[in-house]
């Protein structure tokens, strides 16, 4: 009787953190640790069928919040020897032999932890895995760096078993670390809005068809479906922080209604902010800028008291704070574009712009980094980092006439969970 030998499987060590805080790279970490079947330890039950990968994950999150991400408390080396401690258990009780990491952002700060934490990778496990989510590590190494902090990184860091990027220009940093193999895998998320072909863009269309029939001079025609025809509602949702683009868009706000002003038109473009800040200071400067006189020209309605996205001051910019949930989906509906204008250094893929793909918006973004990438090739929603004025061009362009591109295809496409978790699970097996 011959018998078949019992399929080979991997064990692997997660070490990275889940939210909070929450933004794209612990996310991505939630959404691979679920794809994969979760934490070994925490299961009641065995996965059904002989998997080929098991997981343990070691939550190792020394920020406490958005604010805390790259300050120095001395709390946050003792979690990383109890979170070291923890990685060196899982190994020697559980087995796990393929360390799987997130490497550092390019910030002197990330770059030491990371020397720290893959020595041990490098001492107890066979395997060591990078998932590139910030992009910008070798450029700090040749342009930052000083000698002995390059001599170290490359040591510590270099010639990593596998390399999973995001894009297929992302490859520079894995390449810098002597990566032994290099693998492009996109950033994915669950379906938000299955519903979006057959209800959400429809509503959209008729929206930008009310819009297009205005001419300098003229009175709106009636608004339909209970929508605010003389509005072009524009989203942007990240961290609220320079680099990511906010003032940016704010300003683009303001060149553009000044145009259309001028032009007599009289449709308006009203930006909705949502995310948390980072820098208190860009809190206050932002608060500042938004109660300037060019911007609190807009008509106000009162608040319904439910979160649906409405003019709730006389502001042509509205900030929610951190949303999720309904709020979150409200916006994203109510909007009908989204712009995010980031040049944010450690920027690698910007998950959120395959957010707003999958709910059918058409996309105001950077032609920075890896971004390009993302969009099918000659995409007319591309802009030049630190560029309001062409950012204004293109919602007035939108906004008077030429459809914004429909960007829901191109997610099913290239941005689906299930086909990219099956991808991942590939290449980790392997």
């Amino acid at each position: 009787m011959n018998v078949q030998p019992s399929p080979r499987v991997r064990k692997l060590l997660i070490f990275a953190h889940i939210p909070p805080p929450h933004h794209g790279q612990s996310y991505m970490v939630q959404q691979v640790l679920e794809g994969l079947g979760g934490d070994a330890r925490r299961r009641s039950a065995p996965l059904p069928g002989e998997p080929g990968l098991v997981c343990y994950h070691v939550n190792c999150r020394v920020s406490r919040d958005l604010e805390d991400i790259g300050s120095f408390r001395w709390l946050k080396p003792l979690l990383l020897i109890r979170y070291g401690a923890e990685a060196i258990w899982c190994r020697l009780r559980h087995g796990a032999t393929d360390f799987f990491c997130v490497p550092a952002s390019p910030n002197r700060s990330a770059v030491y932890r990371d020397w720290v934490v893959l020595l041990l990778a490098r001492l107890l496990f066979r395997r060591r895995i990078y998932y590139w989510q910030a992009a910008g590590l070798a450029e700090w190494m040749e342009t930052q760096a000083h000698g002995m902090e390059r001599w170290l990184t490359r040591r510590l860091l270099g010639d990593p078993d596998l390399s999973i990027v995001l894009t297929a220009s992302g490859r520079a940093d894995a390449e810098a670390l002597g990566s032994r193999r290099v693998e492009v895998i996109s950033n994915f998320i669950p379906d938000p809005c299955p519903e979006c072909e057959r209800e959400v863009v429809p509503a959209r269309r008729q929206r930008a068809a009310i819009h297009r029939k205005v001419h300098p001079g003229r009175a709106l025609p009636p608004p339909a479906g209970g929508a605010e025809p003389t509005i072009f509602r524009v989203l942007f949702l990240s961290l609220c922080t320079r680099t990511k683009g906010l003032f940016d868009a704010v300003e683009a706000v303001v060149l553009a209604n000044r145009k259309l002003a001028e032009e007599r038109f009289p449709l308006r473009v009203h930006l909705d902010v949502a995310g948390g800040f980072w820098q208190e200071q860009e809190r206050r400067e932002f608060e500042e800028r938004i109660r300037q006189p060019e911007l609190l020209n807009a008509p106000a309605r009162p608040s319904r008291g439910d979160s649906t996205p409405g003019s709730r001051s006389s502001s042509w910019v509205e900030y929610y704070g951190f949303v999720s949930g309904d709020t979150k989906r409200r916006l994203f509906l109510a909007a009908d574009c989204f712009c995010f204008p980031t040049y944010y250094p450690a920027e690698s893929f910007g998950l959120v712009l395959v957010e707003a793909m999958a709910y059918g918006l058409p996309v105001i973004t950077t032609r920075w980094r890896h971004i390009p990438d993302l969009f099918p090739q000659n995409y007319p929603g591309l802009v030049d980092p630190r560029s309001p004025e062409q950012i204004a061009a293109v919602f007035r362009r939108w906004l008077q006439g030429e459809e914004g591109p429909a960007l829901r295809p191109w997610y099913e496409e290239h941005y689906v969970a299930e086909t990219c978790l099956a991808r991942l699970r590939e290449v980790l097996a392997g």
